[in-house]
């Protein structure tokens, strides 16, 4: 079996069947393990190099604005439909689709530039978070856990997470108003920036709902248990630097809101130097049964 790094690199790899008359056409697949519906994040990452591919190496990806339509079947080929919209002296624009079945899943619009001179500031990184080596492993933290979900999370996902507070998948845990989660890869990527900047929307997906969990007070069993249902509904994405996904990052995640079924999820990317590499911006479908309500902190 591959490694769960190698899956990751053979998911953002691409197959280029040839340019259509509107739309200029890459497929994408899915692993044969995990949950019975594709992975967010994993449609982002693939979305951002079917419309990277359309746009010259000179102009990175620096946004995207995207809304989830429907499940994925993990069983059959996602196709990528890349629109061009507009390329400028600076900024080009391209619209991605991604079908199954001739039926969009996701659309995401994304925005490119040619790196230019500016002015240059940023917010600070939250003090006093532990060192990633100084927090345990899920492996660690779940050792006492027989669950489906362990190892979804502790073999196959080509991330390693560490919690400073406690992760989720349990048992609640932790500070409500915020949630930090260290991130890196689980072995080292090749030195090609669409590969990190595209594997970084790929992992931006991974915690995002769980913050609103904290904010609620439960687990992803807990939800589990209660036959709760989410979803993410919409993700926007902005990379302000260039960062290694193999290496350290820290999201600083807050739930602001939540009301009518939704909440809305703020992240800021950090690298453990402080650098703050990207920021992401969510809103996701939490749906409780009509006997149970959590007290909001």
């Amino acid at each position: 079996m591959a490694s769960p790094t190698d899956v990751l690199k053979n998911l953002l790899d691409l197959t280029e069947p040839g340019a259509q008359t509107h739309e200029i056409i890459s497929v994408g697949h899915t692993p044969k393990i995990g949950p019975p519906r594709i992975y967010g994040g994993q449609v982002l990452g693939q979305s951002v190099v079917a419309a990277q591919r359309t746009v010259g190496d000179d102009r990175p990806i620096h946004s995207l604005h995207g809304y989830f339509l429907r499940p994925g079947d993990p069983e059959k080929p996602i196709t990528y439909g890349v629109a061009k919209l507009r390329d400028g002296r600076s900024f080009s624009a391209r619209r991605v689709n991604a079908y199954q079945d001739g039926t969009p899943i996701l659309s995401m619009s994304a925005s490119f530039q040619v790196p230019g001179a500016g002015p240059i500031f940023q917010d600070a990184m939250p003090e006093g978070v532990p060192a990633p080596e100084d927090v345990p492993t899920l492996d660690e933290e779940l050792a006492d856990i027989d669950h489906p979900l362990k190892d979804m999370v502790t073999k196959y996902r080509p991330f390693d997470l560490r919690y400073p507070e406690g992760s989720l998948y349990a048992r609640p845990a932790g500070t409500p108003q915020r949630h930090l989660v260290w991130m890196k890869t689980r072995a080292q990527l090749p030195d090609d920036p669409l590969l990190h900047r595209a594997a970084l929307a790929f992992g931006s997906d991974f915690t995002q709902v769980e913050t609103a969990l904290r904010r609620m007070g439960t687990s992803w069993i807990g939800m589990q248990q209660l036959g709760a249902s989410y979803a993410s509904l919409d993700h926007s994405m902005w990379w302000h630097r260039e960062a290694r996904v193999d290496e350290w990052l820290l999201f600083d995640h807050h739930a602001s809101t939540a009301q009518d079924g939704r909440s809305l999820i703020r992240s800021s990317v950090f690298t453990r130097e402080g650098e703050l590499v990207a920021s992401v911006v969510q809103e996701a479908m939490i749906r409780l049964s009509e006997d149970h309500e959590y007290p909001l902190s």
